[in-house]
């Protein structure tokens, strides 16, 4: 796909239902790009909130997005070992030079040792409630959230156990 080629840095754009502009991650390396998955790496990038406030991420992450899937899953590489943060959102589109999606509150954080929890379920109440998210819309959520944990408990996917060292092994060469 035209500006997913490995090498190229794009922006990830996260939104809300509504809309509105959530987060946005200034860099991030294109490793492999289709148009049904994008798997990108970043480390010490800048994330902008929806209200200005602005952070650096502080360990290298590998994203992956997927076209499909109403998920998205970062991989954090620390000092003990793999973390995941995915966050239930729509499958991802890429334009202007960005990868977006919208989040949906919803998140599974998943340990090295590949035990999990489920994060925000309350902020997810109060926006579906507030959004007027459809119950179609409520269905495909919680449906793909048992298919992550799926994925998680079979070690599918990113959470493989040398998918993450695979992709940042290929990042380096980028650096």
């Amino acid at each position: 796909m035209d500006g997913l080629e490995p090498g190229k840095s794009i922006q990830i754009q996260s939104y809300k239902h509504n809309g509105q502009l959530h987060r946005v991650w200034d860099t991030t390396t294109v490793l492999k790009g289709t148009s049904n998955r994008v798997i990108g790496a970043n480390d010490k990038t800048l994330v902008t909130e929806s209200d200005g406030r602005t952070w650096i991420t502080r360990e290298p992450a590998i994203c992956f997005f997927h076209s499909k899937y109403w998920f998205n899953v970062i991989g954090m590489l620390r000092d003990d070992g793999i973390y995941y943060y995915c966050n239930i959102s729509s499958p991802f589109v890429f334009e202007d030079r960005a990868v977006k999606y919208i989040d949906y509150d919803l998140d599974v954080k998943v340990f090295p040792d590949m035990t999990y929890t489920l994060l925000d379920e309350d902020e997810y109440e109060l926006h579906k409630s507030q959004m007027n998210y459809p119950k179609v819309l409520d269905k495909i959520l919680w449906n793909n959230v048992d298919h992550l944990l799926h994925w998680v408990r079979q070690r599918k996917g990113p959470f493989s156990p040398e998918f993450v060292d695979q992709w940042y092994e290929l990042y380096l060469t980028y650096r």
